[in-house]
């Protein structure tokens, strides 16, 4: 062992010592390490230094010993002497001071990116991750590299980041979906297959919408922690403003407050959250409702009375619709109706919202406005359908009185004909 590490650090002195001779000229003096490094051939050695090429403090002229220390300006291994601070690489409990050295201090910050917060790591110990670190030392939990590609860092917004909104699951995933590495831990380890399967992940994938709910959108970023029951509604209601602050007022929040169980999650579950719709209120295998509220009950009563409702509406919807695009595609001028019936569209909408304040009047309310508009636009689909009709007969009769003109005209003409001159 102690000849083979003599001859490792007599290669890499020979190669650094090369390289300073032949590059001092085309390499900058701070380049040392990355110099050294891209000349061993060592795949973990020379990695890191290809990597940092593309790394977001490479491209502000950071080197190197910014986060391991050291005397960049010395060729071989003298650059790596602990007594000029080369730490090497850092350890768990490392990882974050390093980081913090500078993205905590608001004045250094200010110089590169003004935007960035610089609380990360008093927020970071917040976190469970952080209290673990600090109280625990455990130095398993995630710290900043954990999360941030060492060497490879780049801005959130850039879709080869780790932390870049199509990637934070999985980032989240190489440990909380690791059953081997969490088992110390016992919390559950399917998480990612579960958002994998959520119209939340089906939102950012397969439509690009990257506003749709992450892990850190809901958890915190370095603020990471489950939420609690208290503040589930309070995670959903920042996106489900209207759907939440109904849920607030409603009886079900007090009930579910005393019971000790979250609201959104208890009928929409966590991460496997599915595309909602109407058969949630009903009351086959897919309910929401059923699971407390079983037929013939008064919840049950509720959640059907609240289904039938909206199912009116829907169908006085479609059924205006359908009238009006028969109108349309026979060449009936109706856009003025179509326009208007966008009106109960949009109050279907807000009535599959209203269900979540758990009031029959409450809804009645959304949901009349949106059957008169469906009403007063079958009736405009209708009459624009009879008068086609009125147009197609008076069409027909017209084309029947020209026909017969036309048969007199050629009798006429023939029986003049065959008179004698």
């Amino acid at each position: 062992m102690k000849l083979s590490r003599t001859i490792f650090l007599t290669a890499i002195i020979v190669l650094c010592s090369g390289h300073a001779a032949t590059g001092a000229e085309t390499k900058p003096q701070d380049d040392s390490c990355g110099t050294c490094h891209l000349a061993l051939g060592i795949e973990k050695l020379t990695k890191p230094a290809e990597l940092y090429k593309s790394d977001v403090h490479a491209a502000k002229g950071f080197g190197c010993v910014a986060c391991h220390g050291g005397d960049p300006t010395i060729m071989g291994l003298e650059a790596m002497d602990r007594k000029k601070g080369y730490i090497g690489k850092p350890t768990p409990f490392q990882v974050v001071e390093v980081c913090g050295k500078c993205h905590s201090d608001a004045n250094f910050m200010r110089q590169y990116n003004p935007s960035l917060r610089v609380d990360q790591i008093a927020e970071y110990y917040t976190s469970v991750h952080g209290k673990r670190l600090k109280e625990q030392k455990d130095p398993k939990v995630a710290t900043c590299a954990s999360c941030h590609t060492p060497h490879a860092i780049r801005p959130p917004n850039d879709s080869r980041s780790s932390v870049h909104p199509t990637r934070v699951a999985d980032t989240c995933g190489s440990c909380h979906a690791n059953a081997e590495y969490m088992a110390p831990y016992k919390i559950p380890t399917d998480q990612l297959e579960k958002y994998k399967q959520s119209v939340h992940w089906k939102m950012i994938s397969q439509k690009g919408d990257l506003t749709a709910p992450t892990c850190n959108d809901c958890h915190g970023n370095h603020g990471a922690a489950p939420p609690g029951v208290a503040s589930v509604a309070n995670v959903c209601g920042q996106c489900h403003a209207v759907n939440a602050e109904l849920f607030n007022k409603s009886a079900h929040s007090k009930i579910f407050a005393q019971m000790g169980i979250s609201g959104c999650a208890t009928c929409h579950s966590n991460h496997a959250i599915m595309e909602t719709g109407d058969v949630m209120l009903a009351a086959g295998d897919k309910s929401a409702c059923a699971t407390c509220h079983p037929p013939g009950s008064s919840g049950g009563a509720l959640a059907a009375s609240m289904l039938g409702s909206i199912d009116r509406l829907k169908a006085n919807y479609d059924k205006a619709l359908a009238v009006l695009k028969t109108a349309e595609h026979a060449g009936m001028e109706v856009s003025q109706p179509l326009f208007e019936l966008n009106e109960a569209k949009t109050t279907l909408i807000k009535a599959r919202a209203t269900i979540h304040g758990f009031d029959q009047a409450l809804l009645d309310k959304e949901v009349g406005p949106g059957l008169a508009v469906s009403e007063k636009a079958y009736a405009r689909g209708v009459r624009a359908l009879d008068e086609l009709q009125f147009r197609r007969k008076g069409l027909a009769v017209s084309a029947l009185i020209i026909f017969a003109l036309v048969v007199g005209l050629i009798l006429k003409i023939r029986q003049m004909e065959r008179k004698p001159k």
